[in-house]
């Protein structure tokens, strides 16, 4: 009989709300890269992502959470940007909070798979 082999558990993380998709991966690291930017242009090139599609997720999010996320920053001297809200910041925690879990949780079940 031949040797079995090892496997793992592989997952991807996504939270949806009843609106859609909310949060997952790539829109965390968006919340991120603009939190660390102060804009939704340079977060959306660091991931050599179109503006338009780093907005739509940005509206997308806002919509789909109870309250904002991100938040527009008028012009003025410096010129305008985007700051993350403290739900923003808080939505960022939860992702990785399931995250972790969800990386403890695929851990212990590759233990069990064998074929």
């Amino acid at each position: 009989m031949p040797a079995k082999k090892k496997y793992t558990v592989g997952y991807h993380v996504w939270i949806k709300g009843e609106k859609g998709h909310f949060l997952g991966k790539g829109r965390v690291e968006l919340l991120e890269n603009i939190q660390s930017t102060g804009s939704i242009t340079k977060g959306a090139a660091a991931m050599k992502m179109s503006y338009r599609q780093a907005w739509q997720m940005v509206e997308d999010m806002n919509k789909t959470s109870v309250k904002p996320l991100v938040e527009k920053i008028l012009g003025g001297k410096g010129g305008g940007g985007a700051a993350i809200t403290e739900a923003g910041e808080k939505a960022i925690k939860l992702f990785y909070e399931v995250d972790e879990k969800m990386k403890k949780y695929a851990a212990e079940l590759s233990k069990t798979v064998k074929f």
